[in-house]
């Protein structure tokens, strides 16, 4: 099912060309003409960027509570506010996979920046078709990367997320989501060993000095991590065949620098891109 959910009348995705986006991945001084707020909740981790006068001034993040109140969460948004020396955000824009946890945040933001925040979801216009029987299953965060993948380094691009799944997001030639790969992240792989073998310890997730391990730890972490590179690199390999055409690649999430390290295909390190491209939708969709 292809899928137009760019609304006619649209807001451009503002001046930021590829080198800008780039450089606004480190720290720059906030100013008070306008502030965004973006977060994004992960099942393990949730981030916040804020956004002043559209560029990112800064990150924080926190573990993600599955038992988070809306006061609590209004909490760890203030208080990310604060550590970042941001100025009260004015908007605020949503991706949340948990879904007990919408609400949840939806109230928070609400209370914090004195508006309704948008959240990424139906209704919500994000300038990027989505070739899927059911674009409503699609995660927010995998728009999100999609959408600042493709406004960053052009089209076809793929996007490799890592965090309690590892996804892999597809855009085509045309500048449209055409899919992607859904598997268990590295770290749940790690906690199923474990759980489902008793005497299998629980391991640091850093790459073995060699493949062959000579002790249970050290061959753990080579199923575990070079597992995983070699496992990303394989389907990799499929996506370029699949496409028919070689595209670039980016790495986000966590451990992103040291699985960019491990697998074959040249990798570009992305590590505010969801953040980002939370910010591209709010553009599209502020009044």
């Amino acid at each position: 099912m292809d899928v137009d959910m760019e609304a006619t009348g649209a807001r451009p995705e503002g001046p930021d060309s590829r080198d800008r986006v780039l450089e606004a991945q480190g720290i720059s001084e906030p100013s008070t003409a306008s502030c965004l707020l973006a977060v994004d909740v992960g099942n393990t981790v949730t981030k916040f960027g804020v956004f002043a006068a559209d560029e990112l001034a800064g990150t924080w993040e926190v573990t993600t509570s599955e038992r988070c109140t809306a006061d609590e969460a209004w909490a760890q948004a203030a208080r990310a506010i604060d550590m970042l020396g941001a100025p009260e955000p004015t908007s605020a824009i949503l991706s949340c996979v948990v879904p007990s946890l919408a609400e949840v945040w939806r109230s928070a933001l609400g209370k914090l920046c004195e508006t309704r925040p948008y959240a990424v979801g139906p209704g919500l216009k994000t300038g990027i078709r989505m070739r899927y029987d059911d674009p409503s299953e699609v995660g927010s965060d995998r728009v999100a990367d999609a959408v600042a993948a493709r406004e960053t380094y052009g089209a076809p691009v793929v996007v490799v997320d890592l965090g309690t799944t590892t996804n892999i997001e597809v855009v085509d030639e045309s500048g449209a989501f055409a899919g992607g790969i859904i598997a268990p992240g590295v770290a749940l792989g790690a906690r199923s060993l474990t759980a489902a073998a008793a005497r299998l310890p629980m391991i640091e997730l850093r790459a073995p000095e060699r493949v062959i391990g000579r002790s249970t730890r050290s061959a753990m972490q080579s199923g575990v991590v070079l597992g995983e590179a070699a496992r990303i690199d394989g389907l990799l390999d499929a996506v370029m065949d699949e496409l028919g055409t070689d595209a670039p690649v980016v790495i986000t999430g966590d451990g992103a620098a040291q699985v960019a390290a491990l697998i074959s295909h040249d990798a570009v390190v992305d590590e505010t891109l969801t953040l980002r491209g939370l910010h591209h939708i709010w553009l599209r969709n502020r009044h």
